[in-house]
C-alpha cells in the first residue's frame, strides 16, 4: 500500500508516490497523463527485421561477458565537476575560456554493426604481460 500526495518541485506541483522503504520512506514523482507518450511515435521508423538466431546468440553472449555489478563510485558528475572547476576559476579571479564542442557521435541503429564494432574492440586488447614467457625462441622456426 503507498500515498499518495503533492509537491512542488522547481516551481511546479507533482504528484508524488510515498511507499516503506527500509527505515524510512521513498518517494517517487509521478507523471501525469498528458506526460506519458506513446511509444509507437519513438520508433515507427525502425524496421521489423527477423533476426538469426545465431546473431541472437551472439548478442547474449557479448551482454553476458560485459555484465558486471554497478559501482556508483566508478562514475564522475562531469557537469558538477566542470561547474565546481568554473566557480573556482571565477573566485581567482581567472579568464574564462569559452566551452569548446565535442564532436557528435552518430547513434549506431544496425545491430550488425555494433557487434562487429565490439568484437574488434576485444580483439585488440593487448596481450597479458605473462604471455612473453610462454612465447617461442626468435631462433626456432614457426610451422
Amino acid at each position: 500500500m503507498v500515498g499518495l500526495g503533492r509537491v512542488v518541485l522547481t516551481r511546479r506541483e507533482h504528484v508524488m508516490m510515498l511507499e516503506a522503504f527500509d527505515k524510512g520512506l521513498l518517494a517517487t514523482t509521478l507523471r501525469y497523463p498528458y506526460e506519458v507518450r506513446d511509444q509507437a511515435a519513438y520508433f515507427e521508423d525502425i524496421p521489423v527485421i527477423k533476426l538469426p538466431d545465431e546473431m541472437k546468440q551472439l548478442a547474449f553472449h557479448i551482454v553476458d561477458t560485459k555484465a558486471t555489478h554497478f559501482e556508483p563510485a566508478k562514475f564522475e558528475d562531469h557537469y558538477e565537476a566542470s561547474l565546481v572547476e568554473l566557480l573556482k576559476a571565477k573566485q581567482a579571479g581567472r579568464a574564462l575560456k569559452p566551452a569548446r564542442e565535442e564532436p557528435r557521435q552518430d547513434r549506431v541503429i544496425n545491430l550488425m554493426d555494433a557487434l562487429r564494432a565490439s568484437i574488434k574492440t576485444e580483439a585488440k586488447k593487448p596481450a597479458a604481460a605473462s604471455t612473453a614467457s610462454r612465447r617461442p625462441a626468435k631462433g626456432k622456426a614457426a610451422r
